[in-house]
């Protein structure tokens, strides 16, 4: 499976005015916004690793808003301690999903510890997060998700995804914009 026939899939999910989109940098976000740009989609420029840690303040401090994250294995194994606070406060509003292609693609494509065997789901699930799955197909990922979103109950769910990406990871969204745009979009929704 290819992660952005995976974002093409439930692109219309995520397209919903009460959802919040975060984005890691690189290949998630660049694939993201080909598909198409939302208001509502925020892309985590130049701070790999957080995007569940920005996913979490959000849904915390937005319970009526469903957060969606969309994380990479490089991006989530550096800091794997998210994934304890991510269980410590379990909101119900929150799915992380992890894209797993083996590689730091967008830097490089060095590999990560999952293609030596580290297990994402496991450690989520190790961790304490309620809902944990692995997919590695087209038709179980959309069911997955469908099933992470009517669940409202914290879920880390990895696609195991080829390791190809954009020509460029890059966006022509202005990255100062965006950040402007996603917090006005979040103001028009009030609690």
């Amino acid at each position: 499976m290819k992660r952005i026939e995976a974002m093409r899939a439930v692109h219309d999910r995520l397209s919903q005015p009460r959802v919040a989109v975060v984005t890691i940098m690189g290949a998630v976000a660049a694939e993201l916004q080909s598909i198409g740009h939302r208001p509502n989609f925020f892309y985590l420029q130049h701070a790999m690793g957080l995007a569940s840690s920005l996913g979490l303040g959000l849904a915390l401090a937005r319970p009526e808003l469903t957060v969606i994250v969309f994380d990479g294995d490089g991006s989530i194994l550096m800091n794997l301690g998210g994934l304890t606070t991510l269980a410590r406060y379990a909101p119900k509003n929150l799915v992380h999903v992890v894209f797993d292609n083996e590689s730091l693609l967008s830097v490089g494509g060095f590999p990560t510890a999952t293609s030596t065997g580290s297990d994402i789901a496991a450690m989520a699930a190790g961790a304490g997060v309620p809902r944990t799955s692995t997919v590695r197909d087209l038709a179980s990922f959309t069911s997955a998700f469908d099933a992470a979103l009517a669940a409202r109950e914290l879920t880390t769910l990895v696609a195991e995804v080829e390791a190809v990406g954009p020509a460029a990871f890059v966006t022509d969204l202005s990255l100062l914009e965006n950040r402007y745009q996603f917090q006005r979009h979040l103001r028009s929704l009030a609690p």
